[in-house]
């Protein structure tokens, strides 16, 4: 199971911005039906287009923004997302959420002897394990820990196994 996750935030930006679009219109409609003044004129906005030069450099700043902005919005549409769900081996539809594979991760590093604290980054084709210890000798400590996640990698069984990377940074001085 291989799940992507939702594009909501650009969809729902679009769906404000084109919602406020057609309440203003309909609000404007509506006003000139009722024949009070509107909020945005017709007329004024015409006189101001029909006096606008395409090489002006409103027009061009205009292009230019509406044009990132329409890769910006495809390219959130078509490039793929960080899997929501990382596929495990076995049955086709196993699979195991982002969030409680690095917390598995993050407590197998934690649990080694000599480790204050650990966080770690689950890449795609790698886990990066970041780890601070009050000892002063660290010698052996990356070995451990790499072990100890390698295990655990293995009890989980995931499809692609990741490399291990650890960093370890000591919060005492050596002197």
């Amino acid at each position: 199971m291989k799940r992507r996750p939702r594009r909501s935030t650009p969809a729902a930006l679009v769906a404000v911005v084109l919602l406020a679009g057609c309440v203003l219109a309909a609000v404007v409609a509506i006003q000139t039906i009722f024949g009070q003044a509107p909020w945005i004129s017709y007329s004024g906005i015409a006189d101001r287009l029909h006096a606008t030069h395409w090489n002006d450099l409103v027009p061009v700043l205009a292009g230019v923004a509406a044009g990132v902005l329409g890769l910006v919005l495809l390219a959130a549409a078509f490039l793929p997302g960080k899997l929501v769900v990382l596929p495990l081996q076995g049955e086709t539809d196993s699979g195991a959420s982002r969030r409680s594979y690095r917390s598995t991760l993050r407590a197998a590093a934690s649990d080694v002897d000599g480790v204050a604290a650990a966080t770690l980054k689950v890449k795609r084709r790698k886990v990066i394990a970041r780890v601070r210890t009050a000892r002063t000798n660290v010698e052996g400590l990356p070995e451990a820990v790499r072990t100890a996640i390698e295990r655990r990698l293995a009890q989980i069984a995931p499809a692609t196994t990741p490399a291990v990377k650890v960093r370890v940074t000591s919060t005492r001085s050596t002197s």
